[in-house]
């Protein structure tokens, strides 16, 4: 039996997802979470084959959920599912390791195939998003100002913006406070900001967190 794991904080779209997982008779869905800090400790607890994980998950993003994943030698594959046809946030999964990312829009069509193209370690991806992604490429038009920021500074950023302290961040993320202080310092340095509410405003712009 292969071992899925689903994350997203809205309940309806968990209750679907686990719909078209359940069709299938040789996988089994073995956790549900509803933000990104269960995501990972259920991931350490079950060790799936495959995460089902929202981007825009309270606590830890999608992208902060796959490099904890992968901090902690889990041979577990994420795959990302979002709602926001951004090639930011391919770009930002990409790098940060991610083989796998669905828009939501997409899933009761594709959710199957990615799974199983995760489930032999090969990568998917949304394939609007990617040739978008990769015409921009081409074409040199990538604002090189909406990448400055890195994929921790912007899960600080994300924390910050739901109203989150240095310390608490530092626990989520287990990081020192120094280490999130510095993560703040730098993200505000790169974005010209100076101000918790420039911050905000930025997480807002940026579909990290919702309005």
């Amino acid at each position: 039996m292969k071992r899925i794991l689903i994350a997203d904080d809205h309940e309806i779209v968990r209750s679907g997802l686990r719909a078209i997982v359940d069709t299938r008779s040789d996988w089994i869905v073995v956790g549900e979470a509803t933000n990104g800090e269960q995501a990972v400790a259920l991931a350490l607890e079950t060790k799936p084959d495959v995460v089902i994980v929202d981007y825009s998950m309270p606590l830890m993003n999608g992208l902060e959920v796959s490099r904890r994943v992968k901090s902690l030698r889990l041979r577990s594959e994420v795959l990302i599912l979002t709602m926001h046809e951004n090639e930011e946030l391919l770009t930002e999964a990409i790098l940060a390791g991610v083989r796998g990312f669905l828009f939501k829009s997409d899933a009761r069509k594709h959710l199957l195939s990615a799974v199983e193209a995760l489930l032999d370690r090969r990568p998917y991806f949304t394939s609007v998003l990617l040739e978008k992604l990769l015409h921009d490429y081409q074409l040199n038009k990538l604002n090189k100002s909406d990448m400055l920021l890195t994929s921790r500074e912007q899960s600080v950023v994300q924390l910050i913006a739901e109203g989150h302290t240095n310390r608490s961040i530092s626990s989520i993320l287990q990081l020192s406070v120094k280490t999130v202080e510095t993560h703040r310092a730098s993200a505000m340095r790169k974005l010209g900001m100076s101000s918790t509410a420039e911050l905000v405003r930025y997480a807002i712009r940026k579909k990290l967190v919702a309005p």
